[in-house]
């Protein structure tokens, strides 16, 4: 039996990660930093599973969520770095950001993926296991909800890069880069109306003419976990074609 964390996983792509890997066979730990109830429901759909609460931006927390992991199961197959936060901010809007939403933005989004990995690095190498990190097509577009959000995923694709070359030949470091996703954070974000409006408007101009369901994301995320066994330093697009997408 394999085991993951995955960070992040009380819903959206974090949960629909950790349930994918649960129908074939992983035990999981799903991590949340607020909502527990919400965690407690993703754990029972998992079956073999446990929900432990750690804020990722602190390293303390990782390293009880890895050890969480450890002494359930006794080792760490799999890190997902899925946790992350924004500020939605027009990107021709300068003054819409502060230097502390940088701060806090790369603090979860590059800082927690850094300090989770470190936290199993030891055990994922005992493992001969893998990473996949959460990046966006924002990272390769400079688009997305912000400045600040597509230069920490940009960042998060270096750190991805670095990771797997120091990590190898143990571990394989790779990255998904979604395009937009339907997920409760878009819609918490957003409204559910321009929500919609949003998937709507991405899917009329991407190739595959269609938008991201959180079980898409986490389809390539079990990939890069089981099959990719020659895969690693990979940022893997999953985002319908918008990275090939022609102007506008």
């Amino acid at each position: 039996m394999k085991v993951a964390i995955v960070t992040g996983s009380s819903s959206g792509i974090g949960a629909a990660c950790a349930v994918e890997l649960a129908k074939r066979g992983w035990a999981v730990v799903v991590n949340y930093s607020k909502n527990a109830a919400e965690a407690e429901k993703v754990a029972a759909q998992c079956g073999n599973a446990v929900a432990v609460q750690a804020d990722v931006a602190e390293d303390a927390d990782c390293r009880r969520l890895a050890q969480a992991a450890l002494d359930k199961w006794g080792r760490i197959d799999a890190l997902v770095n899925n946790a992350g936060t924004t500020k939605l901010v027009k990107h021709s809007d300068l003054d819409g950001l502060q230097a502390e939403d940088f701060l806090r933005i790369y603090r979860l989004n590059v800082v927690g993926p850094f300090q989770m990995t470190r936290a199993c690095a030891s055990a994922l190498k005992d493992s001969r296991g893998a990473v996949v990190n959460v990046s966006s097509v924002a990272s390769l577009l400079g688009t997305g909800s912000s400045v600040a959000y597509s230069a920490s995923k940009a960042a998060l694709n270096a750190m991805t890069f670095s990771l797997a070359r120091s990590l190898a030949p143990e571990v394989r470091v790779n990255a998904v880069a979604p395009g937009y996703v339907d997920t409760p954070w878009q819609h918490a974000m957003l409204g559910a109306e321009r929500a919609r409006t949003a998937a709507e408007r991405y899917a009329s101009f991407v190739p595959l003419k269609d938008y991201a369901r959180p079980a898409d994301v986490a389809d390539a995320v079990a990939w890069l976990l089981e099959g990719a066994r020659q895969v690693t330093g990979e940022v893997l697009c999953v985002d319908g074609g918008m990275h090939i997408a022609p102007p506008r």
